[in-house]
């Protein structure tokens, strides 16, 4: 865990957005991280590193309801994440950025793109989860559950990767779907690379190939690790990770 406190950035809305942030030479780098995770996990700590030993300019911050942010998870939206995603880009960086993503990260990287292209050198989604709430956890609930969210308003899960539960809010789903990007293409021409593990238990491995169907960039490439789990986490995956980030910001 990083010893270093934090600042904060203040949303107009007084919630307060925890990041670290290292000044260097461009473009700069930002880490953007999973549901129920922070910007303490270990391919954020590692960006960080590689951003020290190379002078890189790098952000990682925590998310409403995440981390060290202000908010209560449960009130989280993906839209209101991609806000603070833009938020910060508008508030923090300059010039061009590079967007690494990691699972939602994945999703709020590209709705953030979308809405500041000119700001986006280029993209890295490490098992990105675009439209997860509706594919994937709303689809597969059982009618129970499907009922129990609808009546109670928030779903109790567990959590594969955190003693603290999934607490899915009814609003959390019904806002997602008008964030929803595989049913069509996404207006991306970026440079967009996708790291993804074919033993994922969360994310499919074949819905990486389905977002870059999607993606109207021409320069798309997936790589698919057949030993890889969701986290891709291992010494090889933060080697293989940094040599992807070293490519997309230019060395």
């Amino acid at each position: 865990m990083d010893s270093e406190k934090p600042r904060f950035f203040i949303r107009e809305d007084g919630a307060r957005v925890a990041f670290h942030q290292r000044e260097g030479k461009g473009p700069g780098v930002v880490f953007l991280h999973g549901l129920l995770s922070d910007m303490q996990g270990t391919k954020a700590l590692a960006l960080e590193g590689w951003s020290r030993r190379t002078g890189r300019a790098f952000l990682r911050f925590d998310t409403f309801g995440h981390g060290q942010s202000s908010g209560d998870f449960v009130q989280g939206t993906i839209g209101r994440w991609a806000e603070d995603t833009v938020a910060v880009l508008d508030a923090l960086t300059e010039g061009p950025q590079v967007l690494v993503g990691s699972s939602m990260g994945g999703w709020t990287m590209l709705l953030a793109a979308l809405q500041r292209p000119q700001r986006i050198r280029a993209l890295l989604g490490i098992a990105p989860a675009p439209d997860f709430s509706e594919d994937l956890m709303w689809a597969n609930f059982t009618e129970a559950q499907k009922r129990l969210i609808l009546e109670d308003g928030v779903l109790e899960e567990p959590n594969a990767y955190s003693e603290l539960p999934y607490r899915i809010s009814k609003t959390f789903i019904e806002e997602a779907r008008s964030h929803l990007l595989l049913r069509g293409p996404i207006e991306l021409d970026c440079p967009v690379r996708i790291l993804q593990g074919m033993q994922d238990q969360d994310i499919p491995w074949r819905r990486a190939l389905l977002l870059a169907e999607k993606l109207t960039s021409m320069d798309v490439e997936v790589t698919l690790v057949k030993s890889g789990d969701h986290r891709l986490s291992t010494p090889e995956d933060m080697t293989r990770m940094l040599a992807v980030v070293e490519g997309l910001a230019g060395g």
